[in-house]
């Protein structure tokens, strides 16, 4: 089993994310941190927490960083994720709390103690890796991979034409993460994009007749709804969050190119991550995604 800190903000695709991950036998969630993203920190802390108890698992989670590194905090995205970050299905509040260690700290620990073992997947606002590189610049060598959900290098943002989600709210602390010699690879919208989960298979979770996937069927119908209306017929919805999971377990979900990243931090292009090869390239793009094999394995693990 490959041990994992799995950083989410918890909005639906990383409730999907956290059920893949926790019903994967190849590997072992140590720890769940969270971040601002899809709602205010309180929000995401609490949502993880939540889908933790609609999936009978007990893992600790760790709450992170409020805010971005240098910027205000943003309108959080409440028309994709709903008011409450779970598509307006949160019903009541969980009976655990996070734990007293903080976030970062708690990377940085696990990382030290482990060296060389852990992999971070990392599906939102890149702020707590950013923040631990920065206090403790050591553990770049001692992580053995970071997946990230993130950027789209090659091909358009969701946000604005340039820039994708995860990258735009905190444009410094990706850049510091891509520059920081971690072992990066960038699961972006180039390949996300092309993972659908068809919203006929919504009827198949329904049919379970279960708490748990009642609950994943109306928050993730409230999601593809959100994404009819920024692409009007598309019958579904991306696995953003999930993909940096499954290649995670599978790595041959994808084709990957080897490049240089750096992000826009000014102007009209703010956020964008763009693919250049000054020196030795480091960090890992994927390109090419098997979509159904993907999906297919995605859906044999959701519960």
């Amino acid at each position: 089993m490959k041990p994992i800190i799995l950083d989410v903000d918890t909005g639906i695709d990383d409730a999907l994310a956290i059920a893949y991950a926790l019903n994967s036998p190849e590997l072992e969630v140590i720890g769940l941190t969270t971040c601002f993203g899809n709602g205010p920190i309180e929000y995401t802390t609490r949502n993880t927490l939540v889908v933790l108890e609609k999936l009978g698992k007990t893992v600790p989670v760790y709450a992170g960083a409020d805010k971005p590194i240098k910027r205000g905090l943003k309108k959080f995205p409440t028309h994709v994720h709903g008011e409450d970050g779970l598509g307006n299905k949160f019903d009541k509040a969980p009976a655990r709390e996070a734990e007293s260690e903080g976030a970062v700290d708690y990377i940085i620990r696990q990382v030290k103690k482990r060296p060389n073992e852990i992999t971070i997947i990392a599906v939102g606002p890149l702020t707590n890796l950013a923040l631990a590189v920065k206090k403790e610049p050591e553990i770049a060598s001692l992580v053995k991979e970071v997946v990230i959900m993130g950027g789209a290098v090659f091909t358009a943002g969701n946000v604005t034409p340039y820039s994708e989600a995860n990258v735009i709210t905190d444009p410094e602390a990706a850049d510091c993460v891509f520059s920081s010699g971690l072992p990066v690879t960038i699961v972006g919208l180039d390949v996300t994009m092309k993972t659908l989960l068809p919203k006929e298979k919504l009827a198949d979770w329904s049919a379970l007749n279960t708490e748990v996937a009642d609950f994943f069927a109306d928050m993730t119908r409230f999601y593809m709804q959100s994404y009819e209306t920024f692409h009007p017929g598309i019958g579904g919805c991306a696995l953003h969050d999930p993909l940096a999971v499954g290649i995670t377990i599978d790595p041959s979900f994808v084709k990957k190119e080897k490049w240089n990243i750096k992000v826009v931090l000014e102007g009209e292009e703010i956020g964008r991550t763009v693919a250049h090869s000054e020196g030795e390239p480091k960090i890992q793009v994927c390109t090419q995604v098997e979509a159904e094999t993907f999906l297919n394995h995605f859906l044999s693990r959701i519960f």
